[in-house]
């Protein structure tokens, strides 16, 4: 299968890429060149830049934003020039791909799509026993205008699947590191690097606590990518990139069920980080 994989070179493109490399016949896309991987440069916004690298592939990995409008914890309201570089680059990527005749699309969409079910609960979502479960029908909730574009791109996908028959797959990704910091401790570990706070401390306990929760390991990840390609006829469908974690309120039986996402990690199962 051919599969052209954009951002490839960021943390989520590259768990894939590290995974899945001898899986399928990647191209790797992303701003510049990588030293390890022979790399397509475009920018995604951009449909002459990106359309000769839609030609012969079977399915679209689409990862890359060009502009992240703030971040996730901003709750501006107001325009930005970043929303209209996001939004043509979904457009660009969408309907590039139904023009090359791609088959597929996965978008890394995120769980800030449906932030607020997280930031009005917080901090007691993060523990054992809230009681909350977010699953692929909740009505949409971004926490910021990162999120809403990301609900555009499901909208986009949607209406991409619905009315011109692409499989569109929207993974809601939850919370994946880079190596060094892939475990439940890894935010708290680099906000001590950063001198943000020490071990033990409050803030250090509520970023493990979080991240018991939200974590999605880099191999779970892999999976979850590798399940949406191997799965015939999704048509449009939403699934959140969570590890098995106990105390998640992401749903993720619906993948089990849908695409037989098998996730092989928890949370629950660290009690420290790793030496």
């Amino acid at each position: 299968m051919n599969v052209l994989l954009t951002g490839a070179h960021g943390t989520v493109g590259s768990a894939i890429r590290d995974r899945l490399d001898d899986r399928y016949e990647f191209t790797y896309l992303d701003v510049e060149e990588h030293p390890e991987f022979e790399t397509a440069v475009a920018d995604v916004s951009e449909y002459d830049d990106l359309a000769p690298h839609l030609e012969g592939q079977d399915a679209v990995v689409h990862l890359a934003m060009p502009d992240w409008v703030g971040g996730s914890t901003s709750r501006e309201l107001g325009w930005d020039p970043g929303l209209e570089r996001d939004t043509r680059a979904l457009c660009t990527v969408i309907d590039g791909a139904r023009e090359a005749d791609v088959e597929k699309v996965i978008y890394a969409s995120s769980n800030h799509a449906v932030g607020l079910y997280e930031v009005t609960r917080a901090p007691e979502i993060y523990y054992p026993g809230h009681g909350v479960t977010v699953d692929h029908t909740v009505p949409p909730r971004p926490d910021s205008r990162y999120g809403l574009v990301k609900v555009f791109g499901e909208g986009l996908g949607r209406l991409a699947a619905e009315v011109h028959g692409l499989d569109f797959a929207a993974i809601r990704i939850c919370a994946v590191r880079d190596e060094p910091y892939d475990h439940p401790y890894g935010d708290a570990e680099r906000g001590v690097e950063r001198g943000d706070w020490d071990r033990g401390s409050e803030g250090y306990d509520e970023q493990v606590a979080r991240l018991k929760g939200m974590w999605h390991s880099r191999r779970d990840l892999a999976q979850m990518v590798e399940r949406c390609l191997e799965t015939e006829d999704l048509g449009f469908d939403v699934f959140y990139g969570v590890s098995d974690n106990d105390r998640r309120w992401f749903d993720t039986d619906h993948a089990r069920d849908r695409i037989g996402y098998d996730p092989q990690d928890n949370g629950e199962e660290w009690d420290a980080p790793p030496e």
